[in-house]
């Protein structure tokens, strides 16, 4: 994937393993914003209407304008797809109509907020980044929007900063697939003042608003984290870029991240944690699950099919050894596959102490860190308590 690279086709069909899908037919951009109200939509449109003028067969598959009239000025001339409706709960709410966009098969289909959670019965998937998965896979260009604290591997993080709960996620391995990821940006203050003006929410929402997701110190973390994001976007767009044309200049990074999981309350966190870790350090991650005699997973807590959900999203190789001695096990594991970090929690786990076995995680940072492991020890942390509801959907442009 790129952040600013050029317009490229895959060729392949998506599979029903996820994490192992090949490259989708249609070109894919995404733009991306620290919050509501950067302009992303606006951008989308903007691009949407370049393209037209050059004759490209572009439609609008599902966008959503939110009653602003310079976003609502750039619809003019562009095809809309009829929305589909469904009853639910006695309410009639509209979804984008998948099949309709397929039959219609224009070049380029706009599908705004990619982390939306779909009307149950308005379609076959629950996720609109599913829905945008097969309009790819028949071979349609798609640009779309979203906001960086829908990544899996970042919603952990923004909800402990703004005591909102993300309940829209994407995987990790969707933006990644992404030919091209542009930054749509805004400072904290510019958001504060459209919020003021009542262009972002209806006035009736803004006190609300700037008073939990739109403070200052949050705004300037979420910009920081999609910053973030894009620069090892970019640096990866690099990277690739001398592997094909100077491969005698390519630096090479060795790093290997592990994280070692049990089914205890907290591990997702975890896990999400150590992605990051490996993100940034552009280091491949490895998941494992040491089974201590028949140990099964506790009553509360992630269960490890669960978990081992999460790892594919991450984009985490999942590894599970049956072993009585886990230190010895992760130590192992560590050494036969070059692991440079190792990921572990600082919480209690079932097996951190055995009888007879030791301490178990005094072990492994002594054993690995003789082999040259660095050991990166992660405290356990809570979501304080909010009832401050996220902003709806928390896609909007």
């Amino acid at each position: 994937m790129s952040s600013t690279g050029s317009e490229g086709t895959g060729q392949g069909e998506r599979d029903t393993d996820t994490a192992d899908e090949v490259e989708p037919a249609g070109h894919f951009r995404i733009y991306l914003g620290a919050a509501p109200g950067v302009g992303k939509t606006y951008a989308m449109l903007s691009e949407a209407q370049r393209r037209r003028a050059r004759g490209t067969d572009v439609v609008a598959g599902f966008v959503e304008p939110y009653g602003r009239p310079a976003t609502e000025a750039l619809m003019t001339g562009l095809e809309v797809i009829p929305r589909k409706t469904v009853d639910y709960r006695g309410t009639r709410l509209e979804e984008m109509d998948l099949d309709a966009v397929l039959r219609r098969r224009p070049q380029v289909a706009l599908v705004d907020e990619l982390a939306h959670t779909n009307v149950p019965g308005s379609g076959p998937h629950a996720k609109r980044w599913q829905d945008v998965l097969d309009i790819l896979g028949a071979g349609i260009d798609v640009i779309t929007t979203v906001n960086i604290q829908h990544l899996e591997s970042l919603a952990d993080e923004v909800e402990q900063m703004a005591g909102t709960p993300v309940r829209e996620r994407v995987p990790d391995w969707v933006l990644r697939k992404a030919n091209q990821i542009e930054l749509i940006d805004s400072s904290p203050e510019q958001l504060r003042r459209r919020m003021l003006h009542g262009n972002i929410y209806p006035m009736r929402k803004v006190r609300q608003a700037l008073t939990h997701f739109f403070r200052t110190d949050n705004l300037i973390a979420l910009r920081e984290l999609a910053l973030r994001f894009v620069a090892d976007e970019s640096d990866e767009e690099l990277l690739e870029h001398l592997r094909r044309h100077q491969p005698a200049v390519l630096w090479e990074t060795t790093e290997r991240i592990m994280v070692a999981v049990t089914a205890k309350p907290g591990t997702d966190v975890l896990l999400r944690r150590a992605a990051r870790i490996a993100s940034r350090s552009k280091g491949e991650l490895d998941v494992v699950h040491v089974i201590v005699g028949d140990t099964g997973p506790p009553a509360r807590g992630r269960s490890i099919d669960e978990l081992r959900a999460l790892a594919a999203d991450l984009g985490a190789r999942w590894h599970e050894i049956d072993d009585d001695d886990p230190a010895r096990a992760l130590v192992s594991f560590a050494r036969e596959n070059q692991i440079t970090q190792i990921v572990i929690g600082s919480v209690q786990h079932s097996w951190w102490h055995i009888p007879d076995g030791g301490p178990i995680l005094r072990r492994v940072i002594h054993e690995a860190g003789a082999y040259g492991i660095d050991i990166h020890l992660i405290a356990r942390r809570e979501l304080p308590p909010s009832e401050a509801p996220e902003p709806s959907a928390a896609s909007k442009s």
